[in-house]
């Protein structure tokens, strides 16, 4: 069976990793980044694809003899190749967070008998799944609420953080407003807006501010309180706030001493060197899920945390495994036939099914990531 992995980055990278390590697939490795298809190229038995990822055309062709495509880019670049994958006739599995709703592909996916997993990462993608399975369990659910965050384990002047995935996705997280539900209705809220402190064992306080990283659960999960929050160390926030608002993360081109320059841009070219991990810089990703509802007239907390670090066995960030494994662990399934429904899937539909989800969760501590379960009576 052929398998291709769009995108060669960090978490294309782990993917592509993950299902060479299974000896069951020819693994197909897509990028127009020729440094990163031959850097994967030595370390592991791969076909490299020199493709531009946003030449539809290209994308079409490179996955014509392929059984399963797994989508490994930025979110921007994410819903077109999603598109004509299942337009292809391919099942797939997709990692991004998109703009567009995928849910609307759902009857095409159906028509042409494809099975396509969207947001299959880590929040969106576990987090979601979590939140389907509690969900399913509950006979009312009442709320559920996601704390996310990639950090770097050493804290330095002056942003206390580093780039653990797409800069352009992490820019944008500060700009556009945070879908979230509130008393069974859909609104929105200013990104970064919101700020509470919260202690977390072994890291002690970190900040919560609203972000767009529901995806498709505002669509899918008729749940009255939903909203999203990410982590950073506490102070973030303002210095993103003072930013956005001086207009450093406008895309609207400004003229300057007869140039043409987008805010975005500079701020971007600006900030990299400060934001770029180190080559084996230890960071970290957290994470907590929490779901409230009733299960036989018992209020019921379900509280899931995870932390997890650089792993230095395999010089691969922690926000690269979490995010990389849950596509690999999926793609394998989807291969395997053990998930053969057709129709478009986010996380939290595969939540439901409870024993993919099992699977799922041993999978990923045999790969040394662990979701402490916590239920409390209320």
């Amino acid at each position: 069976m052929k398998i291709i992995v769009i995108g060669a980055g960090l978490i294309g990278g782990v993917i592509a990793r993950d299902l060479v390590a299974l000896q069951e697939y020819q693994i197909s490795v897509a990028d127009i980044d020729q440094q990163k298809l031959e850097i994967l190229s030595k370390d592991l038995n791969v076909t490299t694809v020199p493709a531009d990822l946003s030449d539809i055309k290209e994308i079409d062709k490179i996955i014509a003899d392929q059984d399963i495509v797994v989508c490994a880019v930025p979110g921007f670049l994410g819903f077109n190749i999603f598109k004509t994958a299942i337009e292809s006739g391919k099942n797939i599995v997709d990692i991004s967070s998109m703009s567009e709703n995928q849910m609307e592909l759902d009857d095409l996916a159906k028509k042409n008998e494809v099975t396509a997993v969207v947001e299959m990462g880590v929040a969106p993608g576990i987090s979601n799944m979590i939140v389907g399975y509690v969900d399913s369990l509950l006979d009312e659910t009442e709320s559920a609420e996601i704390l996310v965050g990639g950090l770097p384990v050493k804290r330095e002047f002056p942003f206390e953080y580093k780039i653990t995935w797409s800069l352009r996705d992490t820019l944008e997280q500060n700009v556009i407003p945070a879908k979230i539900v509130e008393n069974g209705k859909l609104i929105e809220k200013e990104a970064l807006s919101e700020v509470e402190i919260i202690n977390f064992p072994k890291l002690g306080s970190l900040e919560a501010f609203n972000t767009d990283g529901l995806g498709n659960l505002i669509h899918t999960l008729k749940i009255p309180f939903m909203k999203e929050k990410t982590l950073r160390y506490p102070g973030y926030a303002d210095k993103m706030r003072m930013l956005r608002e001086t207009g450093f993360f406008s895309d609207t081109a400004i003229d300057i001493n007869g140039m043409k320059v987008k805010p975005l841009d500079f701020t971007s070219e600006l900030l990299t060197p400060h934001w770029k991990l180190k080559e084996g810089e230890n960071e970290l990703i957290i994470m907590r899920v929490i779901v409230q509802g009733i299960k036989n007239n018992q209020k019921l907390r379900y509280t899931y945390n995870m932390l997890d670090y650089f792993d230095k066995k395999t010089m691969t960030t922690s926000m690269a495994r979490n995010t990389g494994f849950p596509a690999s662990i999926m793609s394998h399934l989807i291969a395997k036939r053990d998930f053969l429904k057709k129709g478009v899937f986010p996380g939290e539909y595969i939540g439901r099914d409870h024993q993919i989800y099992q699977t799922v969760m041993k999978e990923l501590e045999k790969r040394n990531i662990f979701y402490n379960e916590d239920i409390i009576k209320l």
